[in-house]
């Protein structure tokens, strides 16, 4: 057995079914082998593309995502990508190859271990035939357990050396060797923890995305029932438990309405369930002035967006912590009436935007219509991908159904990423349709990667809302003084282009056409592109709050 054959054969071992990547001289001979052994090959256009669909494979499986590239180039096109995945602390392996080991004359050297410090990731060499399935396992464990991406760099000449006596050991998957006991709360936490909550009185649990993924949903429910809290969440868990409760808030933060920013601003406890409480969500201290702080998390202890330290803090699994703290506040007999009145009932229940402020411009859709057009129109199983910029902040503020979320607002600050981590996400999810909220400046740097959409028939739909410019630079200059038509960059009709990529495609510029095209898909989920051309004319509420000090 070669070295790449043991590489492929651990990789399997590992649990690896997909790959996205491009093949080159230092990685064919092993992504051969992984097609023999049954893994699916995703090739894509763009090395980076291809790890940002591993960074959405890995979000929605909750396993490590895997690229290849070839050595050199290939390795350095996944910059971005690859600190985004970083940043969003996604467990991903990346099989790099490398010209032949010590070459550095090589037209395609490049110093991979400073590259992958210098774009936030781990890095694990192969310097030695009989490591093959040491730096492989050795790489998974720790994507798993540090949660981040891991390089393996690995010398091609090396590749194809035998692999030795080693081929006698039986392969052990990193996951047999971690231990993944729920840490138990301290009991002298949760005791301190029920003193402050039971001396409130307007509670405010905040769930993020820890939260969620513990599936600690009951217990954040019944603490709240018992607190009279108002239950609110990060841009990470928007709408998580939506459907379940009346007195939900949505997102803490920037992104919050301004019935949520007034009632958050009363509180005086605060409990965060795997939320790291960051500048965001706390809007930097703004939102909670008088409150006192329980968190709960797995993570170390660090300073919240505020600057300041939790009051409590409790490391433990949300599951146990949460089932504590409310026995501990039943033995006490402790019921707070808090937020759930009739009148917070009233306020949270009131449309986020009156139709009657819609703008109407011929030709043109205003995004907040367009947005609540596509909450109305599309199954709430048909999850969503959120992009970054200005574009983006009507429906991370704006859609309301209870639907699975991905956002990838903050993560590093890069457009054209949530494409590429839906088309993963759908992967991972066996074909389950998802759609993407992005503008049209962020879908056209990654347009051929629709075709790889098409290619592999993922039933992606991509809601470009297009404003034919660069659409925060636009808003931002006009705030600045500059002259924002320097951020104009007109497009081509983009659902025309759909369909010479292979897909279904449509530009809409009404509702009615809107509501059209989305039933279409609805019909028949295949790779779409909705080109949506919106009004320049809507500023989105972050915008107003950041750059005109106007709440809204």
């Amino acid at each position: 057995m070669k070295v790449y054959e043991a590489m492929a054969e651990a990789f399997v071992q590992e649990g690896t079914r997909d790959v996205f990547g491009m093949m080159g001289d230092a990685n064919m001979h092993w992504m051969n082998a992984l097609a023999e052994r049954g893994a699916r090959l995703f090739e894509v256009r763009h090395e980076g593309s291809g790890l940002g669909m591993a960074d959405g494979w890995a979000r929605a499986s909750g396993r490590p995502g895997v690229i290849t590239t070839t050595s050199g180039p290939g390795v350095s096109q996944l910059a971005t990508s690859m600190i985004v995945a970083a940043r969003a602390r996604t467990p991903l392996v990346a099989l790099c190859g490398e010209t032949a080991w010590g070459d550095k004359a090589a037209a395609q050297y490049l110093d991979q271990g400073r590259f992958a410090a210098a774009i936030e990731c781990a890095y694990v060499h192969l310097d030695r035939a009989d490591q093959a399935q040491e730096v492989v396992q050795r790489a998974f464990h720790l994507a798993r357990t540090e949660s981040r991406p891991v390089m393996i760099s690995a010398p091609m000449d090396i590749q194809t050396h035998e692999f030795g006596d080693a081929l006698d050991l039986p392969y052990v998957p990193s996951t047999q060797l971690i231990d993944r006991q729920r840490p138990l709360p301290d009991p002298e936490r949760i005791t301190r923890a029920a003193d402050i909550v039971q001396a409130s009185k307007q509670v405010v649990i905040i769930a993020g995305r820890g939260a969620r993924q513990a599936d600690a949903g009951e217990g954040v429910l019944r603490l709240q029932e018992r607190t009279g809290a108002l239950l609110a969440t990060t841009l990470q868990a928007k709408n998580w438990l939506r459907e379940r409760t009346e007195h939900h808030v949505g997102i803490s933060g920037l992104f919050g309405n301004r019935v949520a920013m007034e009632l958050l601003q009363e509180a005086d406890c605060v409990i965060a369930v795997g939320a790291s409480l960051n500048h965001y969500t706390t809007e930097a201290g703004y939102l909670f002035p008088e409150a006192k702080y329980v968190q709960i998390d797995t993570a170390e202890h660090l300073v919240m967006g505020n600057g300041a330290a939790a009051d409590v803090y409790v490391r433990a699994d949300a599951v146990t912590a949460l089932d504590a703290l409310d026995q501990e506040l039943a033995r006490r007999s402790v019921r707070i009436d808090g937020f759930h009145t009739a009148e917070v009932r009233g306020r949270l229940s009131a449309p986020l935007v009156d139709p009657a402020d819609f703008v109407r411009e011929p030709g043109r859709i205003d995004p907040r219509e367009a947005i609540t057009v596509l909450d109305e129109e599309l199954p709430g199983e048909i999850d969503l991908v959120l992009g970054s910029g200005h574009q983006t902040d009507f429906g991370t503020m704006l859609f309301q159904r209870s639907r699975e979320i991905v956002s990838n607002y903050g993560m590093f600050g890069a457009i054209g990423q949530a494409p590429m981590l839906t088309i993963g996400k759908i992967v991972a999810d066996g074909g389950r349709p998802s759609f993407v909220v992005e503008g049209d400046a962020s879908f056209l740097m990654h347009l051929p990667e629709f075709e790889t959409a098409c290619r592999y028939g993922v039933p992606l739909l991509a809601v470009v809302m297009n404003d034919e410019g660069l659409g925060a630079e636009y808003h931002k200059s006009a705030a600045k003084g500059l002259d924002p038509e320097l951020a104009i960059i007109p497009t081509p009709e983009l659902g025309a282009v759909a369909v010479a990529l292979g897909g279904s495609g449509a530009t809409v510029r009404t509702t009615d056409e809107l509501r059209a095209a989305l039933a279409a898909y609805v019909r028949e989920p295949r790779p779409t592109v909705i080109d949506v051309r919106i009004t320049r004319k809507v500023l989105s509420p972050p915008y107003r709050r950041l750059w005109y000090g106007e709440d809204v």
